[in-house]
């Protein structure tokens, strides 16, 4: 009981400050485990293995039973270059890749002192023997010197205030810019104007007016053209009501649309005046 009360005691005065803290305390050995070493043979390719099986005779996988001792067949169980690291024999040493003199050793430079080549280098650590300046005493005002040196600063940069668009001169107004664009698009579409107006004149200057014996002669041409074909026409219909073949019906209905073409254009003539262009030339042949 006395023990037990004896270590009570000196718990509580462990968690609180005291001298007994200060005595070291001994710690216990830790026991090292015993090093794993597995069951398996280390040389034996893990269960589903996938390597080294492309000249073998294996479906993808060797060891699915997981077997201790695998079955050796005729087959290799690796390729030439199936496994890690160069094929067998490559790393030989090459005869004509001998080490010539002074290849395969170099020579160091010769030792220099280091310098420095920035000269702003700082005083070096003051050593164990050397002692502070004691009894400086400064006449400085710091309150007065701090006032001034606040007066005399600059002031700090002021965040400026967003711009006010609206305020500005030529807010609303169209920009200059875009007033030279579209000057220039007026004048462009002018000058595209003009000369459809000069095409037009020059195509109303090519244009004469046909005389009276002459529309007089075309309007002839057109009637005779249309009683040559009305007379064909008349012995088409006699022979479609009787016979009614294909070809005498095509026939008929290229005459009516010839005869319908050649009435229009009688009708055209027939007006008072009548303008023809000088690059076009009517003439009587090409109407009968």
């Amino acid at each position: 009981s006395t023990q037990s009360t004896w270590d009570i005691n000196f718990n509580m005065i462990a968690q609180e400050e005291s001298i007994y803290n200060l005595i070291p305390k001994e710690e216990a050995p830790k026991e090292k485990p015993q090093k794993y070493k597995s069951k398996f043979p280390p040389t034996l390719p893990p269960t589903y293995s996938t390597f080294c099986l492309k000249t073998t005779s294996m479906p993808g996988v060797a060891n699915v039973p997981g077997e201790y001792e695998l079955p050796c067949g005729a087959h290799k169980k690796t390729a030439m270059n199936g496994t890690f690291g160069l094929p067998k024999g490559a790393a030989k040493p090459d005869a004509a890749r001998f080490t010539k003199k002074g290849t395969g050793t170099f020579k160091l430079p010769d030792k220099t002192k280091h310098e420095y080549k920035d000269a702003s280098k700082k005083p070096p650590i003051p050593t164990k023997d050397e002692k502070p300046i004691m009894g400086l005493v400064s006449e400085k005002n710091y309150i007065v010197a701090n006032a001034v040196e606040n007066i005399l600063a600059a002031p700090k940069n002021v965040k400026k205030e967003a711009k006010k668009y609206v305020e500005k001169k030529d807010y609303g107004k169209t920009p200059k810019y875009l007033e030279k664009i579209k000057n220039e698009i007026d004048e462009e579409y002018k000058q595209v104007k003009e000369m459809q107006q000069q095409e037009e004149e020059m195509k109303e200057k090519e244009k004469f007016l046909v005389s009276d014996e002459e529309r007089k002669q075309l309007i002839d041409a057109l009637k005779k053209k249309w009683e040559v074909l009305h007379h064909e026409y008349e012995g088409i219909i006699t022979r479609v009501v009787k016979v009614n073949p294909l070809g005498l019906k095509t026939q008929k209905e290229n005459l009516e649309k010839e005869m319908a073409q050649i009435e229009k254009d009688i009708e055209k003539l027939s007006r008072n005046y009548i303008f023809v262009d000088a690059g076009h030339q009517i003439t009587d042949s090409s109407l009968i």
